[in-house]
């Protein structure tokens, strides 16, 4: 006959042995979820990385042959790719289940920081007469190469006469080719080095186009849209903001659409070789800059 205190041992480890069975269960019931939800989050960004870079010629372009447009989406996409697979890995904890996925890059206080530059414009609408002015602040803080470079060009007069020679609205506003050939030619060999992406490119910041990585130059793109934060994992860093004037901005003469050879908007190869003469001659109602100073 068996003791009762021996029945009451045999319970309390059966008890103690189901316990930790379940605790087994739901621990890696927890560690399948959280890696079933990071490669969900790969494959649906690897998706649309893809498809962005063909919307309306979606990445902004610094572009000078049709070799280095192909070469920079290719080398785009493959930058995307590799940072998301890394960037949805290192979500995944040692305990716990992840809980969410964001790309939304943190936005830093700094008002007391960068220069205030004013930039005149005209031909809005594509009329002749119709004038106004944006100012664009720099922040050093979220992109200390992008600055210097920015107040370097806006110093030596680079601006006067530039074109926003890709209008895409709701997306981006391009420019910073300059009209004269020899000047654009000083300057198209001085890229610079990359800045980490430390804010977001949401509607109103400035940012340069690149051809890949490290080949910043002139040109300059303002985000029009409120969802271009794809932009960010693509490496595009905003070293500055609209903060006055974007109503002038959304006039930038639109109408020629995208730029060669995706649509019949200006050729970027062409306007480094020929200038004003060939966006004159085939682009007369581009808006343009006529003066760009800093006022503070």
């Amino acid at each position: 006959m068996r003791d009762k205190s021996e029945d009451i041992a045999s319970t309390t480890m059966a008890n103690a042995l189901i316990k930790l069975m379940l605790i087994s269960i739901i621990t890696s019931w927890g560690m399948f979820l959280q890696l079933s939800n990071a490669f969900a989050i790969i494959n649906r960004s690897l998706g649309p990385s893809t498809k962005a870079c063909h919307r309306a010629r979606t990445t902004p372009h610094d572009d000078t042959s049709s070799h280095a447009e192909t070469t920079a989406s290719s080398q785009l996409s493959q930058v995307s790719r590799r940072d998301t697979l890394a960037s949805a890995i290192s979500l995944i904890p040692a305990t716990g289940i992840m809980s969410s996925f964001s790309s939304t890059v943190a936005v830093a206080d700094d008002d007391n920081e960068g220069r205030l530059i004013q930039f005149d414009v005209a031909n809005l609408d594509g009329i002749e007469g119709n004038t106004g002015s944006f100012t664009i602040k720099t922040h050093p803080s979220w992109a200390p190469r992008g600055v210097q470079r920015f107040e370097e060009l806006t110093q030596s007069g680079f601006w006067s006469g530039c074109r926003f020679f890709r209008v895409l609205p709701g997306f981006v506003s391009q420019f910073g080719i300059n009209g004269n050939p020899s000047t654009q030619a000083k300057w198209r060999d001085k890229s610079i080095a990359d800045d980490t992406v430390k804010v977001s490119n949401r509607r109103g910041t400035v940012v340069f186009a690149t051809s890949g990585p490290n080949t910043r130059t002139t040109q300059i793109f303002i985000n029009t849209g409120d969802r271009n934060n794809f932009l960010d994992k693509q490496g595009f860093s905003p070293f500055g903001e609209v903060i006055s004037g974007m109503d002038v901005v959304d006039r930038f003469y639109s109408a020629y659409g995208e730029g060669y050879p995706q649509g019949k908007g200006p050729n970027q190869a062409l306007i480094q070789i020929q200038g004003e003469s060939y966006l004159n001659k085939n682009y007369p109602k581009l808006s343009f800059i006529t003066n760009a100073q800093i006022i503070n």
